[in-house]
């Protein structure tokens, strides 16, 4: 695909008229019956994008700094919205987008991605797509075919084309005829190439964005000609429903307090109806996999991107699942603004206190009484498996306390959510496991309200991380002496020596937290191998083999921990 390696400029005239594209067959002055189906998308549902409203009879767009952070804090990959729980479309054969920005203060982004994105933990995968943006009267054209850049961090565009607009108020259309692809200002073609199958999965998922301004949507729609299927639709988990055979279901007839959940992310949620049917059909609690991360809900200082949060807790209450929310102070995942907060001088500390303990009450705040729990600090240990606080900026500000003062404005603001401190590397006897209770202890004698620990259990070696059943049942017998609770937070198990072995050690891990009354809740981080991504020491993209499903089918760990929990 020679042509797709293209970047080229020009100046294209646009006519002082708007007039729409002239869609396959048809002419531009056709009528609504002789182009057949026409969506009017400023219509649809846009109330969880983050950055995107209602602005009387169009839609404002602001710039929300959404990116992600490498663990070290590094990076910051651009993170632009996309329409997932509202209105996407379905079609399956030609169709054309069109869309007029008004009032650009800076630069506007409409996106049309064949799937949404994959948001790891460090990274997003780029669907593939098409983007417009538009920049004064420059407009860029990039086309991403869905492969798997070297980096996945920076994700490079198969095509781009920059044009110079005559006037960048009129419309812009995204036109697909088969296998080919045209771009036109007030119909007039500015780019028209082959793209394959980049609109191959019959359904486009729509994104407006901007980088450093804002912008109006006044007019946007999608046609077909007549004989194209073209409808709207809603997001797949609306068709779930719990399974009276699930493991939320199997668990409830010998312990109707427990809980098993996993960990959940909304873009396989609402496009991806296995996805979904295995999450609602099989789970009891929820917990958003980075929804609710400090990054996700605050990019930027002062303000809150509380939409796709909302979005899962919404999904939860509908099915009758209890969320768990992750998290609050962590040191990784946090937006640069946060983490770079002063703290050289005493009243720069103090008025850093401020900043956070207000971000700590708006967001717990703001979930009040749809929380069942929360991790509300979460790793706080080294990353060597050692004993010692990692000095991050609730270190830096509140000391080696900062537990307790977290914890307390927590409770302040819902005082019925469980607490919880979530650690990896404690879910065995030893010196870590030791400073996690203590740590709970303590911060409960300095007047905190800590109700029990996370044990996250990730078993990515079998050679070290294998847990045994006396080694669990050791440590929750020392949790419950301790007068606190566990979860196992985190649970997944590495396929590396077969299903079978894997199978066993998830079995293992959910038996023992059935058997202790201490253990509350068990969580699978993840759902669905097919959306298990990591980057190995190289930086190469690996797909993870760890979790209860497969391209949607249960793999032999879920029919290990279905016959824990129905024997």
């Amino acid at each position: 695909m020679a042509a797709l390696t293209a970047r080229r400029r020009r100046t294209v005239s646009v006519a002082v008229a708007s007039t729409l594209l002239a869609l396959a067959g048809c002419s531009s002055t056709a009528s609504p019956s002789e182009q057949g189906t026409v969506v009017d998308l400023l219509e649809q549902d846009w109330g969880h994008v983050p950055g995107v409203v209602v602005d009387g009879a169009g839609l404002r767009v602001t710039a929300t700094g959404r990116s992600i952070v490498e663990q070290d804090g590094g990076g910051g990959q651009p993170d632009p919205a996309v329409n997932l729980a509202g209105t996407h479309l379905v079609a399956p054969e030609d169709f054309t987008l069109r869309a007029t920005f008004t009032d650009v203060t800076a630069d506007a982004t409409l996106a049309v991605y064949d799937s949404p994105p994959v948001i790891a933990d460090e990274f997003r995968i780029e669907p593939a797509g098409v983007q417009l943006t538009l920049r004064g009267d420059d407009l860029r054209i990039a086309v991403f075919d869905g492969s798997h850049p070297q980096d996945v961090t920076d994700p490079q565009s198969a095509h781009e084309d920059h044009v110079t607009l005559l006037d960048p108020a009129a419309e812009l259309s995204v036109h697909s005829s088969g296998d080919r692809l045209e771009i036109a200002s007030d119909g007039e073609t500015l780019s028209s190439l082959p793209v394959g199958d980049v609109f191959g999965s019959g359904e486009l998922w729509l994104g407006l964005s901007s980088e450093e301004g804002a912008f109006t949507v006044s007019a946007l729609d999608a046609a077909a000609p007549s004989g194209a299927h073209l409808a709207a639709a809603g997001p797949a988990v609306a068709d779930a429903e719990p399974s009276p055979d699930g493991l939320q279901a199997l668990a409830a007839g010998s312990r109707p307090d427990f809980l098993v959940g996993a960990a959940v992310a909304l873009g396989p949620l609402v496009s991806d109806a296995q996805y979904a049917d295995a999450v609602v059909g099989s789970f009891g609690v929820l917990t958003p996999e980075n929804a609710m991360k400090p990054q996700a809900l605050s990019p930027r200082q002062g303000e809150y991107t509380f939409e796709e949060a909302d979005a899962l807790l919404d999904v939860a209450a509908s099915a009758g699942m209890a969320v768990h929310g992750h998290t609050i102070a962590f040191t990784e995942a946090m937006p640069r603004w946060m983490r770079e907060l002063p703290t050289g001088s005493e009243e720069e500390r103090q008025e850093s206190a401020e900043v956070l303990l207000d971000y700590v009450t708006t967001v717990v705040t703001h979930f009040r009484g749809r929380l069942d729990s929360l991790d509300v600090v979460n790793e706080p240990f080294d990353l060597e498996q050692g004993t010692s606080l990692q000095e991050n900026v609730w270190f830096r500000v509140f000391g080696p306390t900062y537990p307790v003062v977290v914890s307390q404005a927590v409770h302040d603001a819902d005082p019925d959510v469980r607490q919880f401190i979530n650690e990896n590397g404690a879910d065995v006897p030893g010196p870590r496991q030791d400073a996690l209770l203590q740590l709970a202890l303590d911060t409960n004698a300095q007047g905190g309200h800590i109700d029990g620990v996370g044990l996250q259990a990730h078993v990515y070696d079998l050679d070290t991380d294998a847990l045994s059943a006396d080694d669990l049942a050791t440590t929750f017998a020392s949790v419950g002496d301790a007068g606190l609770l566990a979860r196992i937070s985190e649970n997944d198990v590495t396929d590396s020596e077969g299903q079978a072995t894997q199978a066993e050690q998830y079995a293992t891990v959910l038996a023992a937290c059935v058997a202790s009354t201490a253990c509350v809740s068990y969580t699978t981080w993840g759902v669905d191998d097919t959306f298990d991504w990591w980057v190995d020491d190289d930086g190469a993209l690996q797909q993870g083999h760890d979790l209860l499903f497969d391209d949607g089918e249960p793999t032999p760990a879920y029919d290990a921990l279905s016959e824990v929990l129905g024997g």
